[in-house]
């Protein structure tokens, strides 16, 4: 799944592809365009059958027609850029999402336009680079993130991906120059401000393997995010009340809370029921009394930031915020593991007093 290292995907620019609200067939008419979708009634035919392919699941027909109708716009489809991109994107498909913004480069209107589709280029490179593990690929962004800051010096999220490729770079000075820029004249992504922060003091976390940058509200209110844990280990939980063997996995889950209790752990189980009632009531009958939320399913989903497929699936974190292998709660080994890294979280505490947990429970 697509996503910044280091940033989760509800944090991007541009937000995750908007499906239109009312529903299209494939012979229906395109609706009238709206601002940054194609105008040529072809191109808007094209647009619209795209719309359909993605409901439908079908990304790379989606992906495909997308591209058709910004080449029979003349390239000034924005909208139709935007869709190929995140949906190659998505599917790992990092050329074609590197196709698709050159294709609407040449019909950019403006230079704010073509500042974020570099910077749309430099993730791509960026997310390659991660995956292939090879300096190129992120030699490859730096480039495009620089084009962006020069085109649009206001695109502040792009001085935050710019550190993130030069510390993989291991040109660390550098990149604290740019989390700090970003701390500096960001404005609108406070959320990542403290993540930024650390990696101004600490650039090595900014290639390490960083969990998605959640935020969730639990359904009695408490508001819980990956930086508002840090200094904890956190174990999350993916289960629904339908799988067995989530269900089998209860009382040691239970059990694995009862024993970090007090200690800087913190547990979320997340829902993938779709049925609101039935997870409350579920919860509720099996005393479940730690941080629970139900997923939503939507495209930015606490599912989809974590790449989840299917259940249970389990993941742990460390004090860092860096990811570590998934689990399953009935795994061997995992009391071991959660143990380690409890210490090595209270060792943090004992030797850095500004890292100490936050108090949520």
């Amino acid at each position: 799944m697509f996503r910044f290292p280091g940033l989760s995907r509800t944090l991007l620019l541009v937000a995750a592809v908007r499906v239109a609200a009312a529903s299209l067939s494939l012979s229906a008419q395109p609706p009238i365009a709206t601002p940054g979708e194609p105008a040529a009634p072809k191109a808007r035919k094209l647009f619209a059958e795209a719309v359909e392919w993605q409901q439908r699941g079908q990304q790379s027909k989606a992906i495909e027609a997308y591209r058709e109708a910004g080449k029979q716009d003349g390239g000034r489809c924005f909208e139709c850029t935007h869709r190929a991109f995140m949906m190659a994107m998505d599917a790992g498909d990092f050329k074609v999402a590197r196709a698709a913004v050159d294709e609407g480069m040449a019909g950019a209107q403006s230079d704010a336009d073509r500042a974020k589709m570099h910077f749309w280029l430099g993730t791509a490179w960026q997310n390659e680079g991660v995956r292939e593990n090879e300096d190129k690929y992120f030699a490859e962004s730096c480039g495009e993130f620089k084009t962006a800051l020069a085109l649009n010096p206001a695109l502040t999220p792009t001085y935050y991906s710019y550190g993130v490729s030069l510390a993989y770079l291991h040109q660390d000075d550098e990149a604290r120059a740019q989390f700090s820029a970003f701390l500096k004249l960001d404005k609108e992504l406070p959320i990542l401000h403290p993540r930024a922060q650390r990696f101004v003091e600490h650039a090595d976390l900014a290639r390490a393997r960083m969990a998605p940058d959640f935020s969730i509200t639990t359904p009695d209110g408490q508001h819980v995010s990956l930086d508002s844990l840090a200094g904890k280990v956190v174990l999350i939980d993916f289960w629904a009340t339908w799988c067995g063997p989530c269900v089998e996995a209860l009382p040691h889950l239970r059990n694995i809370v009862q024993e970090f209790r007090g200690q800087p752990f913190v547990a979320i189980s997340v829902s993938r029921d779709q049925d609101d009632a039935v997870w409350k009531k579920f919860v509720i009958a099996h005393k479940m009394t730690w941080l629970q939320y139900r997923d939503d399913g939507s495209a930015n989903s606490l599912a989809g930031q974590f790449g989840v497929k299917q259940v249970p699936a389990t993941f742990s974190i460390n004090a860092e915020g860096i990811l570590e292998d998934q689990n399953l709660v009935g795994d061997e080994g995992i009391d071991d593991k959660l143990k380690k890294l409890i210490a090595q979280a209270v060792e943090m505490q004992n030797h850095s007093p500004s890292a100490a947990p936050s108090s949520h429970p």
